[in-house]
């Protein structure tokens, strides 16, 4: 693509790039897999004409690579524009448009580099002209301007890249000296997608917009920029130019200590400047800038002090309010022996995330935690509520050791699990929607922990029913996580029954969709609801992009129970199945019913309590029978996340479910039971925990599984000043 002023209508807006990111995100295929499709013997070869494609073939290689049949047209031919070299060409090259979606994809920053190589060694000759260099920088600039980049802070580090990247002078660059050249240039690396802490004290750069005057720790000159002027740690704050970043800045704070004889020795690990407007830790005074580096802050109780008032006492540090949740470095020891076995030990799922538990030289971190301190292990999805996840996943890396911080994309929750198994007393943070939840869950089965964990949720996205019935909210409004934390620290522990769900076909010929999980955490469902949640779940996977704002998904929802109030396709549900609990079959005779709804919490479809508020008279009996069909009985019976029975309530339509989403009303109560088996007589719409399917005739039976320790939020102080006790 050309450096120069592009015609008005060729360039792309930030819309269009946030919308093209939302469409890459949800992709499965890689750019190396569309390429193949325009080989000689790809179903895609007559749309290329030598190395380009014209816009039918653009076109084509969009809706393979993105997997969808309706990409935006005007969005199709603005991007098309946009590689286009000049206005009278009607092609593109294949290569220009391959590198750039490259560069937008997840992978490991040598894979990238070797694969733009690959690409623009046009001859096959092992190595790149200045032409093809050029050609190279020139994509990289425009993704980077696109990502938020000020790229006229990029452009000098990327010159100055290609002049030391001929490291022999030749006047031609092989792909060794590419590679290299790339992987020890910090800013391309961030720009390329390196996320990964390799090893202690190495920086993890993230490039950044600051909203007011920052200093460079290396240079210490003021970053300007009217955008993302430059790199910043996230674990540390150190901050830097991009041109500087490859100047041997200081280290990274430390995560652990090099031998057990410094486990307790705490001490202050400083980073400088950036502190304006601060106050003193010492002399309780505002640090001034002075329009330089001024001042220091803490990593671990993230205090400030003067430049001056450093060296004085007390030198030690308390880590701060966080304290009770932190592994600070001094709580965390290498010891050389062999890597614990986590598949051994049921902690399955190992991957990349490995080495989070192990020193560059192989040996084994081990937890010797602060006493009277309940060590936090924090798990978060980074797909979780859009890029809500990832910016969770930094603020934490920031706020405890980065050790205690999972990102479970790298690995999922065993290596985390491994890491904290001997401990006695540590708590269990999950990021994400209840989804993430039961898969921590399972996880914990899964490690045969000695002592089980108490879980606090992070809920991320939209649902969260889970959350919401254990007062962390229905999602995540990026209020202060320092107030979280301190919430999780005045937690309760209760208990949460679990159950198993084994589905057994009638025909073992017949196949319908996959059963998504074997355990029910929040509730099952059959009929009116499962329908619309299968419409939208089906509607979602094919077309993501109209699913990606909460009012969207609002609206559609709102629109499939429209049509399925007036499809009615779960009418007279009762002749089509039975339900059985505790042996004792209900009478569906004198209902009419479109669904079914098995319920082990309070909350449904983001808030919604069909079993109903239980009145103030209701007493929770411990000695419950089996099960409860009186009518009369049922009434007075509150529902109780710990009592080992399910709920069971009769659904009489999609205009009803709107009514008890709204409060208005709560559903038909027809059971209260340890046990349930529900036989259907045809294919219909089920769910476990918002995930829907559709089920051919089945025996489907529900027991107890067992209980999971959670965390109840401190109940919400209220501010008015009628509640003034």
């Amino acid at each position: 693509m050309s450096d120069s002023v592009e015609p008005e209508g060729k360039e792309l807006s930030p819309v269009d790039f946030i919308q093209l990111q939302q469409y890459i995100d949800y992709c499965s295929l890689k750019v190396k897999d569309v390429l193949r499709e325009f080989d000689a013997d790809g179903r895609l070869a007559q749309y290329r004409h030598g190395e380009c494609i014209d816009e039918n073939g653009f076109r084509l290689f969009l809706k393979t690579y993105l997997e969808v049949e309706d990409f935006p047209m005007d969005l199709c031919q603005r991007l098309f524009r946009s590689f286009q070299t000049s206005d009278q060409t009607r092609e593109v090259f294949l290569k220009d448009v391959s590198c750039y979606f490259s560069l937008l994809e997840d992978g490991q920053p040598r894979d990238k580099l070797e694969f733009a190589f690959r690409l623009y060694d046009r001859d096959g000759n092992g190595v790149l002209d200045s032409s093809e260099v050029d050609r190279i920088i020139a994509q990289m600039m425009h993704a980077a301007d696109y990502l938020g980049w000020d790229v006229s802070e990029l452009r000098p580090v990327l010159k100055d890249m290609m002049t030391a990247i001929d490291s022999d002078s030749s006047g031609t660059v092989s792909l060794d000296e590419w590679v290299e050249g790339g992987m020890n240039n910090v800013p391309l690396l961030v720009l390329l997608g390196l996320k990964m802490i390799q090893k202690d004290g190495q920086h993890l750069w993230r490039m950044k917009h600051f909203n007011k005057p920052v200093y460079c720790n290396v240079c210490q000159n003021m970053l300007y920029g009217l955008r993302k002027q430059g790199l910043c740690c996230t674990c540390c704050k150190y901050t830097v130019h991009g041109r500087c970043a490859n100047r041997n800045p200081a280290p990274c704070t430390r995560t652990y200590v090099k031998s057990k004889k410094d486990i307790g020795i705490s001490a202050h690990d400083w980073v400088s400047g950036n502190c304006d407007s601060g106050k003193c830790d010492r002399c309780q005074k505002k640090i001034k800038s002075l329009h330089g580096l001024t001042g220091k802050r803490c990593v671990w109780c993230h205090t400030m002090r003067h430049d001056e008032c450093v060296n004085q006492e007390p030198s030690e540090c308390n880590c701060g309010p966080l304290r009770d949740h932190i592994l600070p470095p001094w709580a965390i020891y290498p010891v050389i022996k062999d890597r614990p076995n986590c598949v051994k030990n049921g902690c399955s799922g190992v991957t990349d995330d490995t080495d989070h538990n192990t020193t560059p030289d192989g040996q084994v971190l081990q937890i010797n935690p602060i006493p009277e301190t309940h060590p936090l292990l924090v798990f978060v999805n980074p797909k979780s509520g859009g890029k809500q996840g990832e910016r969770v996943l930094r603020k934490f890396q920031y706020l405890l050791n980065p050790r205690q911080v999972y990102n479970l994309s790298s690995g999922g929750p065993g290596p985390g699990l491994c890491f904290f198994r001997d401990l006695q007393d540590y708590r269990i943070l999950v990021c994400g929607g209840d989804g993430t939840v039961g898969w921590i869950l399972d996880a914990i089965d899964k490690a045969n922990l000695q002592i089980r964990p108490p879980v606090a949720v992070l809920p991320l996205g939209t649902g969260n029913d889970l959350a919401r019935c254990l007062r962390w909210g229905g999602g995540y409004d990026g209020v202060d996580l320092s107030r979280i934390l301190k919430e999780i620290e005045f937690s309760t522990p209760v208990l949460m029954d679990r159950w198993s769900v084994q589905v057994v076909l009638e025909d073992s010929q017949e196949r319908g969709d996959p059963v998504p999980y074997e355990i029910i955490n929040n509730y099952f469902s059959i009929g009116v609801d499962a329908s619309i949640a299968h419409r939208f779940h089906t509607m979602r996977e094919k077309h993501p992009q109209k699913f990606n704002s909460r009012m969207k998904n609002k609206l559609w929802y709102f629109e499939f129970a429209t049509s399925e109030t007036i499809s009615a396709s779960c009418k007279k549900l009762k002749e089509c199945l039975t339900i059985e609990c505790c042996g004792i079959q209900l009478d569906l005779s004198n209902l009419s019913l479109e669904g079914i709804a098995v319920l082990n919490i309070p909350s449904m479809h983001g808030g919604s309590n069909l079993w109903g508020e239980a009145k103030k008279s209701d007493r929770v009996n411990h000695d419950l029978p089996e099960v409860i069909v009186d009518p009369e009985v049922l009434k007075v019976s509150p529902q109780d996340l710990s009592d080992k029975r399910l709920e069971v309530v009769g659904l009489e339509g999609a205009i009803e479910m709107g009514q008890i989403y709204t409060g208005l009303k709560s559903a038909v109560r027809l059971a209260k039971t340890s046990q349930i088996t529900i036989r259907t007589k045809k294919a219909l719409p089920m769910q476990i925990d918002g995930e829907p399917w559709m089920q051919p005739p089945c025996t489907i039976h529900i027991t107890h599984k067992n209980q999971a320790s959670m965390l109840m939020a401190p109940q919400a102080k209220s501010s008015g000043f009628f509640n003034l006790k």
